[in-house]
């Protein structure tokens, strides 16, 4: 009809109906969104609103078209259109002379943005939720590093307690351990004498042997039993004002309830100690044992061989239980975080094929990865820890010769990385019956004192063998090797090639005693110059 024809400029699409229910005009708008269009009732069944009867039996009650023809006055929806693909209307009817003009806006461009709008947001969120696991995983990664760190110094405090039944080289070996650790300058062992009064015996660092007493609140912190820490200006009470303030750390090392003496290390470092105290608590417990039974040693020189023995027994028992203390906690502290962060890490990584944007989905993607390669990394090196304790393990059990060696290289990686190389040649060995934690602390004993005998860089190599009912391990350096007078006496109880003050030649002898302990032997062949060898042979059966 011509008096519509106004309609014809309009962007939106326009349909006319009349009073009978017949569209008498569509504008080209309403021709190019609407093109397949053959009659009302059939268009009007392909849109929908949220407008939902309660009750009816009529299906015509659920098209917009409907309530538009039979609103009595001008009708307003926002709609659907499902025909080749959805679209989105607000779909506006005006009463006028008899007829009923619908005109379409369309919205479909809006109602996608805001899909897409909430679709970013979802992935926004996501992505932050990713970074701050992210974060947490780093921290986590942080912490493990940092277990392991103050677990090798309770390993070195404990080696250097194992090896050493001398009081000097016992305190100034601990001494520089703890020094490292918290960064000293310097560190000292003062002994107790009466009241407040303190003597220095042995220090790290510069600084004189003298009498030294401390203010009101370190004592009252060393009666309680306390490590005291705090930041200070004077070391000790009429010592020299220092020129900036210093955080001194005092460990007062008990036996038996009896202050015995104190450790004080001495830092310019600023930090919080709160895991680190546990550790000071360890080792100060351990110092108060080795410093009693050195005394005793000392004064009992004709009781040496059964105090050694004792000692040996004693301190290993103490290492491996400390060790297996700080290994489960470490696995207890790490495995509950980690499992929330891998199961994260494989739910994203669904998500990820969902999204839309390609280039923002391989970014994730990446980084999703990388999380997954840590996580993973985090898992094997808790599960290598307490598979080399094995605190549960106190009877024979089922192991392969190959993999204790290799979780063994595993835990002494920090001797070999990027100096030694290690060269593995491995025969097939059935799994035979033995105590692996022991067999691991011959290994590991063997493998630490090759690192050592390579000045700079050079190569272990490790030859497995299974033949007549016995399993043959070698383990050949390019070290400095053994003076030939000295070879037939490495396994001797006391007897030592690292010098005086360095070792007591404990650790070899209690490797033979763990060997025999299997059935088997444990020889060492050596030329001055060319490294060593060291062949151990076990009992398969």
């Amino acid at each position: 009809m011509k008096k519509f024809e106004f309609f014809s400029k309009f962007t939106d699409a326009v349909i006319v109906v009349n009073g009978k229910g017949d569209a008498v005009y569509r504008n080209n708008a309403f021709k190019r969104y609407f093109p397949d269009f053959g009659s009302l009732e059939k268009f009007s069944h392909n849109l929908n609103f949220d407008i939902c009867p309660l009750s009816s039996e009529n299906m015509e009650v659920y098209s917009p078209v409907y309530h538009a023809l039979n609103s009595k006055e001008d009708f307003s929806a926002h709609i659907s259109c499902e025909i080749r693909q959805i679209q989105y209307f607000d779909m506006t009817a005006i009463k006028k002379a008899g007829y009923t003009v619908i005109i379409f806006h369309d919205m479909t461009v809006n109602v996608k943005s805001e899909d897409l709008h909430r679709q970013s947001e979802k992935i926004r969120q996501d992505y932050e939720k990713l970074a701050a696991e992210n974060e947490d995983l780093q921290k986590i990664r942080q912490k493990a590093q940092s277990q392991a760190i103050r677990i090798a110094l309770v390993n070195n405090v404990s080696n250097i307690i194992r090896e050493s039944v001398d009081i000097s080289q016992i305190l100034r070996s601990a001494l520089k351990e703890l020094s490292i650790m918290f960064g000293a300058y310097k560190g000292y062992y003062a002994e107790y004498e009466k009241e407040n009064s303190f003597l220095i015996k042995e220090i790290y660092g510069c600084g004189t042997s003298r009498k030294i007493s401390f203010d009101g609140n370190t004592c009252k912190a060393l009666d309680e039993k306390e490590i005291f820490v705090c930041n200070c200006l004077k070391e000790y009470t009429d010592a020299k004002p220092f020129k900036q303030p210093v955080m001194r750390i005092i460990v007062p090392v008990h036996q038996a309830g009896n202050l015995m003496g104190i450790i004080v290390l001495l830092s310019y470092q600023r930090r919080e100690l709160n895991e680190e105290i546990e550790i000071l608590e360890a080792i100060s417990s351990q110092l108060a044992g080795a410093i009693t039974r050195a005394e005793l040693y000392q004064k009992n020189v004709q009781a040496l061989e059964e105090l050694k023995e004792t000692q040996l027994q004693l301190i290993n028992a103490e290492k491996m239980a400390s060790l297996g203390q700080l290994v489960a906690g470490v696995a207890h502290e790490i495995n509950t975080p980690v499992a929330s962060i891998k199961s994260n890490n494989t739910i994203v990584k669904k998500l990820l094929s969902k999204l839309k944007d390609a280039e923002f989905a391989e970014v994730l993607k990446d980084i999703n990865d990388i999380d997954f390669e840590a996580i993973q990394r985090i898992s094997n090196l808790v599960i290598s820890l307490k598979k080399f304790v094995r605190l549960d393990e106190a009877e024979l059990q089922e192991a392969n010769i190959n993999h204790e060696l290799d979780l063994t290289l595993d835990l002494i990686r920090h001797e070999t990385k990027n100096r030694i190389e290690v060269v593995k040649d491995y025969g097939e060995i059935p799994s035979i019956r033995c105590f692996p934690n022991m067999l691991n602390q011959v290994f590991t004993n063997i493998l630490v004192n090759a690192c050592q005998a390579i000045e700079d860089s050079g190569t272990i190599k490790i030859t497995t063998r299974h033949e007549g009912g016995r399993v043959t391990v070698k383990i050949k350096d390019s070290g400095c090797g053994i003076p030939q007078n000295q070879l037939n006496e490495i396994f001797t109880a006391g007897f030592t090639t690292k010098g005086a003050g360095v070792g007591t030649g404990l650790g070899l002898a209690i490797c033979t005693k763990i060997i025999k302990k299997h059935g088997g032997e444990i020889i060492a062949n050596s030329e001055e110059g060319l490294g060593s060898e060291f062949i151990i042979t076990i009992r398969s059966k």
